[in-house]
């Protein structure tokens, strides 16, 4: 297991076992581990983490506002990986619902440029997923 991340977003998901086969078969992240009685999922794509939770399951749920698709209005999750052109082939190939199709973006980042390919792909949820692979 990588070492743990600063950060690790906790998603609200209508149905646990749909969202971990969108983020496990389609995708390619892996279950760290999971509590089963509380509906919950710690999983892992090359040390980028999320925890998943299914929004009616057992257990605190912490809300500020009533939960309405699309979740996660606002936000999306950049997710660097390896190559990003063989996870995009299997969104589409799954129909996904993919926001903004494959593409080469150049970005300033200082004084340099750095291109990265990137496609934003919508969980089962609405989450809004920006996978990518930086090129140089």
């Amino acid at each position: 297991m990588s070492p743990v991340p600063l950060i690790i977003p906790e998603l609200d998901v209508t149905d646990l076992s749909v969202s971990l086969k969108f983020y496990c078969e389609i995708l390619g992240f892996q279950v760290l581990y999971d509590r089963p009685e509380e509906r919950f999922a710690m999983i892992d794509l090359a040390g980028a983490r999320l925890m998943l939770e299914q929004a009616d399951g057992p257990g605190r749920r912490f809300r500020t506002a009533p939960l309405e698709q699309p979740f996660g209005r606002g936000v999306n999750f950049q997710i660097e990986i390896a190559d990003v052109r063989a996870t995009y082939a299997r969104v589409v190939e799954n129909g996904a619902a993919v926001l903004i199709p494959l593409e080469r973006r150049w970005y300033r980042v200082g004084e340099l440029e750095r291109a990265q390919d990137q496609f934003v792909v919508c969980d089962p949820d609405g989450y809004l997923l920006r996978l990518i692979s930086i090129l140089g």
